[in-house]
């Protein structure tokens, strides 16, 4: 055996140790984050790391091999917080908007006692999702009345996030008013503009004058702030318990019916359901649409939503998004993915889920 391969073996030996000792390292740190989890606190602690480098630095003792292992432990601990995050973001589910808000009441009633986080915008919870610092995130897709936030189709175009759950939340929008204000008293009322569309008809039956808030909720904690009798907000059963106001008047909403569609989207690409959702582009070219539209129904397959969105960059061109009636496992529906790529540009799967059938209405 040469002092080469005998340095080698030597290596491998040692190697060996390091992996039962990193698993064994890991153990603990698992520990460490269920501690930090459970008390509320945060997982970077610098003085406790630099404390570390500088106690373990110190038991080298060959001065040449001091400024790697700084490297190497500085190393070992930032996989070990990393490791720790993932822990820690394993159940958080995020939402755009402030608490009280309908994707926030959306969210708190598909995970009822799970941590949640807010977000400025879509895109940060689609980014959030995507970078795995959020297990999912809850997004709404379309409403009954408005149609599809297109937008949101947009960032499920661009990030590597699937749609693994929906979730109709029906719209009923209240008023809400500070404790013991009477209807005769309110002079003013807040509220998103889509609030108050929705609720015109109370409003000028009451002769109230209402007054645009860039949201619902935000509008209910600016009136419960102001403790202002005269004072009123348009929003839900859930934002009134939030901000400590009273249901002064409940379901001023003129369509019953109104209902917003919300997302679950997340990483993984899951299969199970009875519906699936595709995005995909064709050439700008006569009767391609119409070959796509004879590919689904040629096989069967029942469309519950079709839409077209602009493709950005490029003038007067559109991607399309189709609600797909059937299971992702079934071979009919990988056989449906291979034709529609032999005549799309792009195709892609947003993810399999389980919505319930709806009642025919005769």
């Amino acid at each position: 055996m040469t002092t080469l391969e005998e340095a080698r073996e030597k290596i491998n030996r040692i190697d060996r140790e390091m992996a039962r000792l990193f698993e064994e390292r890991m153990q603990a740190v698992e520990d460490v984050a269920s501690y930090k989890i459970a008390h509320n606190m945060q997982i970077l602690d610098s003085g406790r790391e630099r404390a570390v480098i500088e106690r373990n630095s110190a038991l080298i003792r060959n001065p040449a091999y001091k400024d790697s292992y700084v490297r190497f432990i500085q190393g070992t601990m930032a996989i070990s917080r990393a490791y720790q995050n993932t822990l820690a973001q394993r159940n958080v589910v995020g939402y755009q908007g402030v608490e009280g808000a309908f994707s926030h009441i959306a969210l708190m009633r598909l995970f009822p006692g799970s941590p949640c986080r807010a977000y400025g915008t879509w895109a940060e919870v689609f980014d959030a999702v995507e970078r795995g610092e959020l297990a999912c995130g809850v997004i709404p897709l379309e409403n009954s009345q408005t149609g599809e936030v297109g937008e949101v189709l947009d960032l499920l175009r661009s990030h590597s996030c699937h749609i693994q759950a929906v979730y109709d939340l029906p719209v009923e929008q209240n008023l809400l008013a500070p404790p013991g204000a009477q209807l005769s008293e309110i002079r003013e009322v807040y509220s998103h503009p889509q609030a108050i569309a929705q609720s015109a008809d109370f409003l000028r039956r009451q002769g109230l004058s209402a007054i645009p808030y860039a949201n619902t909720a935000l509008a209910a904690q600016f009136v419960a702030r102001s403790g202002d009798p005269h004072k009123a907000a348009i929003a839900s059963r859930e934002t009134a318990a939030l901000y400590g106001l009273e249901v002064l008047v409940p379901d001023i909403h003129t369509d019953k019916g109104n209902t917003t569609r919300f997302i679950v989207i997340g990483r993984a690409l899951q299969e199970e359901g009875n519906r699936f959702s595709l995005l995909f582009t064709i050439s700008h070219a006569p009767g391609q649409l119409a070959r796509v539209v004879q590919i689904i129904s040629g096989l069967g397959f029942n469309l519950e939503s079709i839409k077209s969105r602009p493709l950005k960059y490029v003038p007067w061109q559109y991607y399309f998004y189709v609600e797909v009636v059937g299971s992702l496992r079934d071979t009919l529906s990988q056989r449906l993915l291979e034709e529609l790529r032999e005549v799309c540009q792009e195709v892609k799967v947003l993810g399999a889920y389980r919505r319930e059938e709806e009642p025919c209405r005769s």
